[in-house]
């Protein structure tokens, strides 16, 4: 409600995740977790005031540091609901990487529940791929090279090749209203 895009944004994370998660093999109920872990993977953003998640321009230091409080906040407010699936721990760690360079928890590899691997790289892709207030869509091409380029670094390997394989099969599955020359289709 105080977020259009956020909104938008949940629903396509959520979207690829469970297609990720569906292709991988896991089960229904591991993947209807993940569904569910997209939809509110940024409730956290709740805590961010509007004009620091509609700025159309470079967030400061500080602006910066407040948007990385949203996953700890989503965990705090998921916490508290007693969910079959670990909810509250993929939306904590959906900004962690392999390499333990991400946050807020600097978790390495195996630290990593495989939801929260999943829901990085379909956060990632779909972030760069759309518009956001500070800068035009990269478009789909930029987002696929991008977890190509840091796959094992960044992302979990067997996600990204998920991800890819699933964009090589329907490229246009998972991105809305995507412009022709984003995407290279040959």
């Amino acid at each position: 409600m105080r977020d259009p895009y956020t909104a938008g944004h949940q629903a396509r994370v959520s979207k690829l995740t469970g297609a990720v998660a569906k292709e991988m093999g896991l089960s229904e109920v591991v993947t209807e977790g993940i569904v569910i872990a997209g939809i509110v993977h940024d409730i956290g953003k709740l805590s961010i005031p509007a004009e620091i998640l509609s700025k159309p321009s470079r967030l400061t230091d500080v602006e910066y540091m407040l948007i990385k409080t949203h996953s700890q906040v989503g965990y705090t407010i998921l916490s508290k609901i007693d969910f079959p699936w670990p909810i509250a721990q993929i939306v904590y760690q959906h900004h962690e990487r392999m390499n333990g360079s991400g946050y807020p928890q600097k978790l390495m590899e195996k630290e990593m529940l495989v939801e929260a691997r999943i829901l990085a790289v379909a956060d990632v892709v779909e972030s760069m791929s759309s518009h956001r207030p500070y800068r035009p869509a990269l478009g789909i091409n930029k987002a696929l090279e991008e977890i190509a380029q840091n796959k094992g670094i960044l992302y979990d390997v067997d996600v990204v090749e998920t991800c890819l394989k699933l964009f090589s099969e329907n490229p246009l599955a998972f991105v809305d209203g995507p412009k022709q020359d984003d995407m290279d289709l040959t």
